[in-house]
């Protein structure tokens, strides 16, 4: 596939089977979105051709779907029964063409044609299947009536995820599925995913995310693609593995050549006709072994830079205490307690909505909070990284975003600054409006690493990022001798660099030593001591609810007492009339009969007296 004068990619032949766990990685704009609308049928390829199998319905999660922002939430759901919609509305005008009269045999046959199909398909449950599949992933009802709108991205996405298990897909194409989804909702896509039943290829930058889901990685790198087995840590393995062999394959192919070649020069000088001959033999086995020769390509252009300190500080770098905020009258957090010695690398997580930009933000002045108090250790200079990106001016070009922040830079040192950072050429005068998420995110990391600042604080600094990116990001971070805040869902990003870990509750933070991993462990380990508690705390007796259930069952048990003594003498009285029938009875046939119903009635007696007397004693034993 081409598009203008720039080929994406070309040779690509791979095949996808029925329970295959696919990760498809790649730079941004390698061209990993267009080969899944490909796949889709959305574009045509230039050369070579895509078989779907008859068998396999594509399920479809996009960066930017749900864009339909006049449905509520659950019509958007009912899209995917778009055809059970409309057999219902052609089923409902047929109803009313019959009761205004219209009896003719195809109007008849129609409707029990479609009635029929629409009963098979699911018509008649379709509805509260879409209901229970939203509220299965924490929509309430409602959510159910809320526009797309005004949903967070989490929200869209687990909106897309029910479109998904309703649509009986099984190959799942997935482009950046954890875009907007905090920690938890990630780990339940995880679980989903590992418990999917089909197939399925993921982009994503998520690498954490890609070792959990992935038995299989596909890389697409300089217009052609790779297959590895294994999750994208085995990839990185096996793809170092690869170009170590095919570099030492080509060396020693060069170095056959350079002796070949010797050999040559050497028969030249000698300059007798056999020795041309033997030049010529020489010669072919140059051209074999160079018609096989492949050079290892060049990886692909990635950030190099460093943060450097201009300055140093004290030990004591930040303290935050009893920090309370709430916003029109709702609280969002108190009881906030945090302190940052130098050096530190700490990570702030939580679930979204729960307040974590909103600290950073009284952090850097941006909020007043309702209470407590902050400070920065002496000679500190933070720099803050802003996810929403707020500090650039979209009417400006790259360039001079960049030199009216640092005035006293050269024009030389601000393209080299943006150089590094893959901004090359004319790509210096595009508007930041024009520049894509990726674009924007880079040049806000350029701003932040000239600061010379001894204390970063990153709010989710790996988003917009491609995995290159997100890699050139973490060494600069590693190699970085100054203090580090960070706010981030990039768990393989937290496992990389986290001293400790603080997680954001309504009611203050609690602090984790050590990685991501270790946080996992720690929270498992707590949640396992307290179902041990719970299993071994006897339950608290509530004596007026026992009170009320002993009263309970002894008014039961006087009610069949009573009963039973009721039908006892209800049918004493029968035994007594049907005895004074059979008195002077000549009908033989007729004695017989009323002799008959006398018996019947005696073994019912028993019966009642049997369970007079059971709950007689019971209620006996019951008063003790």
């Amino acid at each position: 596939m081409s598009f203008a004068d720039r080929t994406l990619f070309s040779g690509v032949t791979l095949e996808v089977y029925d329970d295959d766990r696919i990760g498809f990685v790649g730079v941004n704009g390698s061209g990993k979105t267009t080969l899944f609308r490909m796949l889709r049928g959305e574009h045509i390829p230039d050369e070579g051709a895509v078989h779907i199998a008859g068998s396999c319905k594509i399920g479809v999660m996009e960066q930017f779907a749900c864009k339909d922002s006049a449905k509520t939430v659950y019509d958007e759901a009912l899209t995917v029964f778009s055809w059970l919609e409309d057999m219902e509305l052609e089923l409902e005008e047929l109803h009313d063409r019959i009761d205004a009269g219209n009896h003719s045999p195809e109007v008849i046959e129609r409707q029990t044609l479609l009635t029929d199909r629409f009963d098979r398909e699911g018509g008649l449950t379709y509805k509260s299947r879409t209901a229970s599949a939203l509220t299965g992933l924490g929509f309430s009802e409602s959510d159910l009536k809320l526009p797309v709108s005004v949903l967070s991205g989490g929200q869209k996405s687990k909106l897309q995820l029910a479109k998904l298990l309703l649509s009986n897909a099984n190959l799942l194409l997935l482009d950046e599925p954890t875009n907007h989804l905090d920690i938890q909702s990630v780990e339940w896509l995880e679980r989903f995913l590992n418990d999917y039943r089909g197939a399925y290829i993921v982009i994503s930058h998520d690498r954490y995310f890609l070792d959990k889901v992935t038995k299989r990685t596909i890389e697409l790198e300089n217009c052609h693609i790779r297959d590895y087995k294994g999750n994208y840590t085995r990839f990185l393995e096996l793809k170092a593995e690869d170009m170590e062999r095919r570099r030492k394959e080509y060396d020693a192919a060069m170095r056959e050549i350079g002796r070949i070649e010797g050999i040559i020069e050497q028969q030249k000088r000698w300059n007798q006709a056999h020795n041309y001959v033997t030049i010529a033999s020489k010669q072919k086995q140059i051209d074999r072994i160079a018609a096989d020769l492949v050079k290892p390509e060049e990886a692909p252009d990635s950030l190099h830079f460093s943060f450097k300190c201009n300055d140093g500080c004290g030990n004591d770098v930040f303290m935050a205490k009893d920090i309370a905020l709430s916003f029109d009258g709702k609280r969002l957090f108190r009881n906030v307690n945090i302190d940052i010695k130098k050096g530190e690398r700490v990570f702030l997580i939580g679930g979204n909505g729960c307040g974590k930009t909103s600290l950073f933000k009284i952090f850097t002045g941006q909020y007043e909070p309702d209470s407590g108090r902050f400070s920065y250790g002496s000679r500190v200079q933070y720099g803050y990284f802003d996810q929403a990106q707020a500090g650039l001016t979209d009417s400006k070009t790259a360039i001079d975003e960049l030199w009216d922040a640092y005035p006293r830079m050269t024009e030389t040192q601000v393209r080299s600054a943006l150089g590094s950072f893959l901004f090359r050429g004319d790509d210096v005068f595009k508007h930041i409006s024009e520049l894509s998420g990726g674009e924007r995110a880079r040049i806000a990391i350029l701003k932040l690493m000239l600061s010379g600042a001894n204390m970063l604080l990153l709010d989710e600094p790996t988003n917009h990022l491609d995995i290159s990116s997100c890699e050139a990001l973490e060494n600069a971070l590693l190699d970085y001798d100054g203090t580090l805040f960070i706010i981030s869902h990039d768990r393989y990003l937290i496992n990389k660099l986290a001293d400790r870990i603080y997680y954001l509750t309504p009611d203050g933070v609690k602090e984790y030593r050590g990685s991501y991993d270790a946080y996992t462990l720690a929270m498992e380990n707590a949640a396992q001591i307290k179902q041990e508690e719970k299993a071994a705390k006897p339950e608290k007796v509530n004596d007026y609810k026992l009170k009320k259930e002993r009263e309970s069952e002894r008014r039961k048990l006087n009610t069949k007492v009573t009963r039973a003594e009721a039908e006892i003498e209800q049918l004493d009285a029968l035994i007594e009339e049907k005895t004074a029938e059979l008195t002077g009875l000549t009908d033989y046939q007729k004695a017989m009969e009323i002799s008959t119903e006398i018996e019947e009635l005696r073994a019912k007696q028993e019966q009642a007296m049997q369970a007079w007397e059971e709950a007689s004693l019971a209620l006996e034993e019951f008063d003790k």
